[in-house]
């Protein structure tokens, strides 16, 4: 018989959390750095008095909104390329419905989060409880089911020996880096406090290892066949790039080839602004340099993104009635996109074996298309050195095709009502040139992702960090404070429009609490 041990389930949950480590590259961390909590009816009496008793390593805050202490967990997983993350706690009803959004928020983004809502009496005995859901359909409903329909695995304790298995498979996929996302499981009160003999092996040290997927053979030298036929190539970087730590990789691979490259908004930052090959942002909120590019190019290298329809433009962008697609991802779903070649594995694995099989026939791209890269980096910097100097006059943008647009009064109203003749981007143009060179940008929600994307010029890799997979309002303060805690050393700026400011900026108070300066 396996030695056990007599623990309540919130106690044995704890003490799993403390035993999880991801190892990546041969570097091992705690899976977990800490739980964000706000703790009422249905988790205070339970996990609350689990993590008061002894939270071993893990480090708990006290959030001020489940919705925006969730967003501060996405931003901090985020920002450690998914290798640590946080868990987050609510109280059963309100507290737990307030953090689907945030769910919804990892999942689309392929973050890592731990959701722990409290759920209603397993036994319904006292039905119905404060806060509880009643649905005539099912008694078995209750408001966490909503997290089903945003979460990449979902389950629910209803007896103590559940959260064995439940735990086993939310590590499954909160390590998996083609499957990972928003993971939900829901600890009904009273089996929280319930006691059971858990097996001494269930808390044993798991180190789930992040391997890197290597491509086939014949993906390979498909893929190499493919670049070798084609004249006007453009390289995408993607958030994979970033998760992969494959930006020196991909980097170099570029440099060697002379493939210019595209940035999406979860990939920016890997390769900073400067870099000759580098020609901005690509696509809806693209800019003029990977844009005019992209209407020419005969073949899209994809590397580590999902091809959202703000990257194509709504599979618009690329005119070039030859376009072919070459999908490097670890997730075989995305790499079936847009009906292209698919290298299914790791990012910088596959760009190794790529480099390796290319190097045997000598490719290089044209004098004629390094010179037409040449020239659209140049028209792409200009260009964003233009927009980051105007400032309106009330006799600026008054193009002869749109005599019906009156541009003089709306600039004029711009200034009275603003008392500044500086728009969005003249801004961003003096915050590029006044910040740290270090220093690490957050945002998400209205315009600004665009413009962002557009014209902020990364001078440090990682400095960039946009949340645009589902543009959820209110991530950016919150979100900043993850951020900070992931990166103390470094500045952190939160670039937040006033609705999205009005609308969810609860952390704010935590990261003056915490002296987490944002």
């Amino acid at each position: 018989m396996a030695k056990t041990i007599r623990l309540t389930v919130a106690q044995a949950l704890v003490k799993f959390l403390n035993n999880q480590y991801i190892e990546f590259d041969g570097e091992e961390y705690p899976m977990f750095d800490g739980i964000f909590g706000i703790f009422g009816h249905g988790n205070v009496v339970g996990l609350g008095q689990a993590l008061e008793e002894d939270a071993g390593h893990l480090t708990v805050h006290m959030g001020r909104n489940e919705q925006g202490m969730a967003h501060a967990a996405i931003g901090y997983a985020k920002q450690k390329r998914r290798k640590q993350m946080y868990a987050c706690t609510s109280s059963v009803g309100p507290g737990a419905a307030n953090m689907v959004t945030a769910a919804a928020t990892a999942t689309a983004n392929c973050i890592p989060v731990l959701f722990l809502p409290g759920d209603t009496y397993a036994d319904r005995q006292p039905d119905p409880v404060l806060q509880q859901m009643e649905q005539p359909t099912s008694l078995t409903v209750t408001t966490n089911d909503a997290f089903r329909a945003v979460c990449k695995y979902w389950d629910r304790v209803t007896r103590p020996e559940i959260l064995m298995t439940a735990c086993i498979n939310a590590m499954r996929v909160l390590s998996d880096p083609a499957d990972t996302g928003a993971v939900c499981i829901a600890l009904p009160q009273d089996v929280e406090g319930e006691a059971w003999d858990y097996p001494e092996y269930f808390f044993q040290k798991r180190v789930h290892h992040i391997d890197r997927l290597a491509p086939s053979a014949r993906a390979i030298k498909e893929a190499a066949a493919l670049i070798q036929r084609k004249k006007k190539p453009l390289m995408i970087f993607g958030g994979g790039v970033k998760y992969s730590e494959a930006d020196e990789t991909f980097r170099k691979f570029a440099e060697k080839y002379h493939i210019a490259l595209g940035e999406t908004q979860a990939g920016k930052g890997c390769i900073t602004w400067e870099h000759p090959l580098n020609l901005g942002g690509l696509g809806e909120t693209g800019g003029l340099g990977a844009n005019l590019l992209a209407a020419e190019a005969d073949l899209v290298i994809g590397i580590g993104t999902r091809y959202t329809d703000f990257t194509t433009s709504s599979k618009w962008i690329c005119q070039n009635p030859e376009v072919e697609y070459l999908n490097i991802n670890v997730s075989r779903f995305h790499a079936y996109k847009m009906d292209g070649l698919q290298v299914v594995a790791d990012a910088k694995a596959a760009l190794e074996a790529l480099d390796a099989e290319l190097s045997k026939t000598g490719y290089q791209t044209s004098a004629a298309y390094q010179a037409a890269v040449a020239d659209y980096k140049e028209r792409y910097d200009a260009e964003v050195d233009r927009v980051f100097h105007i400032e309106y006059t009330g006799d600026d943008f008054v193009p002869e095709v749109n005599d019906d647009l009156d541009f003089k009064k709306a600039s004029k109203e711009f200034i009275e009502v603003t008392k500044s003749s500086m728009p969005q981007t003249r801004v961003l143009g003096v915050l590029n040139e006044c910040i740290d060179k270090d220093a690490i940008v957050v945002g998400a929600s209205g315009s600004l992702p665009g413009d962002l994307q557009r014209v902020w010029r990364t001078k440090s890799v990682g400095g960039y960090h946009v949340e645009y997979g589902f543009s959820c309002m209110g991530y950016e303060v919150n979100a900043a404070l993850g951020v900070k805690m992931a990166e103390p050393e470094r500045e952190v700026y939160a670039l937040v429009g006033d609705a999205a400011y009005m609308m969810l900026h609860s952390e704010l108070p935590q990261s003056i609490a915490e002296h987490k300066k944002i």
